[in-house]
């Protein structure tokens, strides 16, 4: 059984060690560490820095969920970047065409974004239990080639509108979208709720269903899932379409709750974010949940940081260090953990047979 310190340690370690990284930055060029950080933590109190910071955190959770199911299975879905661009332009061209009642409206846009996701997905997904291709190669392709296809879709003589200089996707109407949440002077994505029943479905998946044992049990040991009747093959191809189905939501809280379209300069980079963020978090929803909120955090103060003459850069060693010592952190207490399990079988066997050897004599 995993212990406590190989669940908590890890991200407390990663996140102490990218401080003291940043802070021999900060002296080397002359700043204060100190004052810029508490910097940080101030314009958290700012505006709607808050509520911005819960937004983004949100889309950040739901990129980290897409690559925790895959790692489940020990697979690396790198292409949930491509995946979630694909299912983002196809939802918002066929949520801007359609005229439905609300509720209607929003689910089947919400369906039409999962099963895109899955549907870009499924193409390393057969590569991989078909021809054995590696999906960390396949998938960088693929990101790849989005970037032409969302561009081709967008084209006005497609299905694209040219607003002012920038091409997007015809508005979608206020039937399918997501009403906000009104905090203080901002508005909290509604999608959020959404994306909190999916970290608590992903958990009940994995802890309390067959399906999330043999998953668990395959990422494990292809061959003991074998031997159990379990296929590796089948739970591959699931695990890719799942990954990819959540990966086809991670652009909705901001098109069905701020943007109500998709344009070509969307922001991006929300996929390998999530890498990140599953790493932090271990592929546990709840850890994933703070992750992102880290996440988003460091981003949206960093732009605080000029105010006191700070390069904003600053945040980015941080999140790069933190990617770099959480891999580190959780082999070093695993092992410790380890070591620590050993101790205490030795002395276990040690006591039976002093006790063998006591009960011999008598």
């Amino acid at each position: 059984m995993t212990s406590w310190r190989t669940k908590i340690l890890p991200p407390l370690l990663a996140i102490v060690f990218s401080l003291l990284i940043c802070s021999v930055a900060l002296l080397i060029s002359g700043s204060d560490p100190l004052r810029a950080f508490g910097t940080m933590v101030e314009q958290l109190f700012r505006g709607t820095t808050a509520i911005d910071t819960l937004n983004l955190g949100c889309v950040y959770y739901l990129s980290g969920l897409a690559v925790a199911i895959g790692f489940q299975m020990n697979l690396f879905n790198i292409g949930v970047e491509g995946q979630y661009r694909f299912a983002a332009v196809i939802a918002a061209i066929a949520g801007g065409a359609m005229h439905l009642p609300p509720v209607i409206h929003t689910s089947v846009i919400i369906l039409i974004a999962a099963l895109a996701g899955a549907a870009y997905a499924a193409l390393p997904a057969i590569l991989k239990v078909t021809r054995g291709v590696s999906e960390v190669i396949s998938t960088i392709m693929l990101n790849s080639i989005v970037g032409g296809i969302v561009a081709f879709l967008i084209n006005p003589q497609q299905f694209g509108v040219l607003t002012g200089n920038n091409l997007r996707t015809q508005q979608i109407d206020k039937s399918g979208q997501v009403p906000g949440i009104p905090i203080g002077g901002g508005e909290l994505f509604g999608f959020v709720i959404i994306a909190a029943v999916i970290g608590l479905a992903y958990w009940f998946m994995l802890n309390r269903t067959r399906f999330g044992f043999e998953l668990r049990a395959s990422g494990e040991s292809a061959t003991a899932a074998a031997a159990g009747g379990v296929s590796a093959k089948k739970m591959t191809l699931i695990a890719m379409l799942l990954s990819g189905g959540v990966a086809g939501l991670v652009a909705m809280p901001e098109l069905l709750g701020r943007d109500f379209s998709y344009a070509i300069t969307s922001t991006q980079n929300y996929g390998f974010t999530g890498i990140a963020v599953a790493l932090l978090g271990r592929n546990h929803p709840g850890g994933i949940a703070l992750g992102a909120l880290l996440w988003a955090f460091l981003d949206k103060s960093a732009v605080s940081l000029e105010q006191v003459d700070v390069p904003k850069e600053i945040a980015v060693i941080m999140q790069g260090a933190i990617v770099l010592s959480v891999v580190v952190a959780y082999e070093v207490v695993k092992r410790a953990d380890l070591a620590a399990a050993q101790r205490r079988v030795g002395r276990a066997l040690t006591g039976r047979q002093a006790s063998v050897a006591e009960g011999g004599a008598v």
